[in-house]
C-alpha cells in the first residue's frame, strides 16, 4: 500500500512539472501570434501566470474523474453521469478563468474570436476550445495512471512469482536433507555401539554438513569452492558406511569464487549413494568429475550400480529437474542408463543464470 502510494505521488508529480512546461511553451510560442506587441519577457510572466491558473481547473478535474473511475462501488452508469457533470463543471470553470481573469487582469484586453468581434462567457467555438483542452489533459493523466498501475501489477506478480519459487526450492530441499541425516545418525549410532575411533571425526563432519545445510546454503549463491567442500564431507561420511567403496573425486576449478546455487551438485552424488552404491552387491564405484572453466560448469557423476536393481536410480532426479528448471533454465542434462553403471552429465553456465 505504502509503494503504491509512494509511486502514484512521484510518477504524478513529474507528470505535472512536464505538463506544466510543456502548455507553457505551448502559450508562449501562440502569444507571439495573438499579442505581437508584447515583449518577450511580458509574454513569458504571462504564459507562466496563467498556466499556473489553469491547475486550480485542470487538476481537480484529473483527479475527480480519476476517483470516480477507480471507485468500485457504483454502476457504469453513474460512472458515465458524474464523469459527464465533471466536465461540464470543469469547462465552465475553464471559461470562466480564461474570460474574467486571463484577458481583462492578465493581458489586459477583451477575449476576441478572431481579434476584433468580442466572445461571450459561453460560446460555442470557445466552449469546444476549453473542452478540447481539458479532454486532451485528462487523457494525459489517464494514461500515465493507466500505465503506472500496470506496471505496478506486473512487478507485484514478478514478486510473488519469485517469492513462489523460492517457496517451491526450500520444499525441493527440504526433501533432501532429511533423509541423509536419518542415515548418517543412524551410521554414528552404530559406530557407537561397536566404539569405532572414526565416531568423533564423523560426528564433526556431519555437524559441518548441517552448518552448511542450515546456514549457509539458505543462500542464493555461495562460491563453488564451499559447495565442494561440503560434497568432500559427504563423501567422507559415506566412505565409512561403504566400506568397499572406491569414489574417484576430480576437479579442476579456475575460480573457486565461482557463485553456484547451493545443494545442487551434492544431490546427484546422494542419488549415487542412495539408489545406486547402497543396491550394489559387489565392490562399487563412483566417479566424479568437476570442472568450472569461464563461468563454464562441467559436471559428471558416474556410479556403478546392479543389473537387477531395474530403474529404481531413476528415484529422485524428478526433484533434481526441477530444480535446474528454476534456477538455470538453459542447463543440459543428459543421463546414460546402463546395466552396470549410470552416468548423469551436466553443463551450466554460471555466468547466466535466472535470477528468483
Amino acid at each position: 500500500m505504502k509503494a503504491n502510494i509512494k509511486s502514484k505521488l512521484y510518477t504524478h508529480l513529474v507528470f505535472w512539472i512536464l505538463y506544466y512546461i510543456l502548455e507553457a511553451y505551448l502559450d508562449f510560442y501562440w502569444s507571439r501570434y495573438q499579442f505581437p506587441d508584447f515583449k518577450w519577457q511580458i509574454r513569458l510572466q504571462n504564459t507562466l501566470t496563467l498556466e499556473l491558473g489553469y491547475f486550480f481547473v485542470k487538476v481537480p478535474l484529473a483527479y475527480a474523474l480519476l476517483y470516480v473511475y477507480e471507485k468500485t462501488g457504483i454502476s457504469k452508469l453513474l460512472k458515465y453521469l458524474f464523469s459527464i457533470l465533471i466536465v461540464i463543471f470543469a469547462v465552465l470553470g475553464h471559461r470562466f478563468f480564461t474570460h474574467y481573469i486571463i484577458y481583462p487582469y492578465i493581458y489586459g484586453v477583451t477575449e476576441t474570436l478572431d481579434g476584433k468581434q468580442p466572445s461571450g462567457f459561453i460560446n460555442g467555438l470557445v466552449a469546444f476550445n476549453s473542452f478540447m483542452d481539458l479532454i486532451f489533459m485528462v487523457g494525459l493523466v489517464f494514461g500515465v495512471e493507466i500505465t503506472r498501475q500496470k506496471n505496478l501489477l506486473k512487478n507485484q506478480i514478478s514478486m510473488l512469482k519469485s517469492e513462489k519459487l523460492d517457496q517451491e526450492l526450500t520444499m525441493l530441499k527440504a526433501q533432501i536433507n532429511p533423509h541423509f541425516l536419518f542415515n548418517t545418525l543412524n551410521n554414528i549410532y552404530g559406530m557407537a555401539l561397536k566404539k569405532a575411533d572414526e565416531t568423533p571425526d564423523v560426528i564433526l563432519q556431519l555437524s559441518k554438513i548441517m552448518r552448511y545445510n542450515i546456514y549457509e546454503a539458505a543462500e542464493r549463491h555461495i562460491s563453488i569452492a564451499k559447495d565442494i567442500e561440503n560434497i568432500k564431507d559427504f563423501i567422507e561420511i559415506q566412505k565409512i558406511r561403504h566400506r568397499r567403496l572406491f569414489v574417484n573425486f576430480k576437479e579442476d576449478i579456475d575460480n573457486p569464487s565461482q557463485e553456484i546455487s547451493p545443494l545442487i551438485l551434492i544431490q546427484f552424488i546422494e542419488n549415487a549413494f542412495k539408489h545406486g552404491v547402497s543396491e550394489s552387491l559387489g565392490n562399487s564405484f563412483i566417479h566424479i568429475d568437476i570442472r568450472l572453466k569461464n563461468g563454464i560448469l562441467h559436471y559428471s557423476v558416474e556410479n556403478s550400480k546392479e543389473q537387477i536393481a531395474g530403474d529404481s536410480t531413476k528415484i529422485g532426479l524428478k526433484n533434481i529437474r526441477r530444480q535446474l528448471e528454476l534456477l538455470y533454465p538453459e542447463h543440459i542434462l543428459s543421463v546414460e542408463d546402463k546395466n552396470d553403471r549410470y552416468n548423469v552429465k551436466l553443463t551450466i553456465d554460471l555466468n547466466d543464470t535466472f535470477s528468483i
